[in-house]
């Protein structure tokens, strides 16, 4: 029904946010990955996913399409909810939980609060071909930060600071490509120029 929402964000917090748009106030149920990217802005355009079920109607807003081509993939699988599929956008990246699923790593969705082994099995045999195949989601080899002290050190200091982990671990990702030998102090440095 609606593809986006575009207008100036009033209200925030890790789980919704509220946007104006020509007068009306839209409240959007969100993932803690589009908070961290729209947390700070004044004017935000988030795509959407309408619910409509029998006590409730509920609009969910995504920053990136791959964000909600992947809530999309989850709902599809039985036992998955729009709550629980929140919840899993939450505790990881996109792409780490695409990688996950695309890896068939039922450990790392089965650590996610609320998945079960049963349901984490049924995730990855659903939808591990079909996340390989969607242009939507893509799939890239996550490159741990274990071989990397200093990459593991920056880390717990951004996060120490208040940085979601996933969100500093993508840019300490991205700096280690240009930089694999970077100081600590140099990590964060950078880091926070792209946080």
């Amino acid at each position: 029904m609606f593809n986006y929402i575009s207008g100036k964000l009033v209200e925030v917090s890790p789980a919704f946010a509220v946007i104006d748009c020509g007068g009306v106030g839209y409240l959007l149920e969100i993932s803690l990955n589009t908070y961290t990217q729209i947390k700070d802005k004044n004017e935000v355009k988030l795509l959407t996913h309408f619910v409509v079920r029998e006590d409730a109607q509920m609009l969910f807003g995504f920053y990136e399409e791959k964000e909600r081509a992947l809530f999309r993939q989850l709902i599809e699988v039985n036992g998955v909810g729009v709550a629980t599929a929140r919840v899993m956008l939450s505790s990881y990246s996109t792409d780490e939980l695409a990688q996950a699923i695309v890896s068939q790593d039922v450990k790392l969705v089965q650590s996610i609060k609320g998945i079960g082994p049963k349901t984490a099995q049924r995730i990855v045999l659903e939808l591990h071909d079909k996340l390989g195949k969607l242009d939507d989601i893509a799939v890239v080899p996550t490159k741990g930060l274990q071989n990397n002290k200093n990459q593991e050190e920056a880390l717990s200091a951004l996060v120490a600071l208040g940085f979601p982990k996933s969100a500093a671990e993508k840019a300490l990702r991205k700096i280690a490509e240009s930089n694999p030998d970077a100081t600590v102090e140099e990590f964060i440095k950078m880091a926070l120029k792209l946080l």
